[in-house]
């Protein structure tokens, strides 16, 4: 039986696409950049946010490790 390949978790070789939001836009409130953010950068936003996570748990167990 064949499996099924591997999908990848950020991307296929850093290839991204463009997420459209379907929201009427009404410039200058602070809700509308960060939309234009995450839909221009939200891959990096989202491997960022893994990686501070990431740095948090391992600081909290440290920390309790070490009281």
């Amino acid at each position: 039986m064949r499996e099924p390949s591997l999908l990848p978790v950020f991307g296929k070789l850093g290839l991204k696409t463009r997420v459209v939001m379907a929201v009427p836009a009404r410039p200058g409130q602070m809700a509308d950049r960060m939309r234009q953010l995450m839909t221009s950068h939200g891959a990096m936003v989202l491997k960022l946010s893994i990686v501070v996570w990431t740095v948090v748990v391992l600081a909290a167990v440290f920390f309790i490790v070490q009281g």
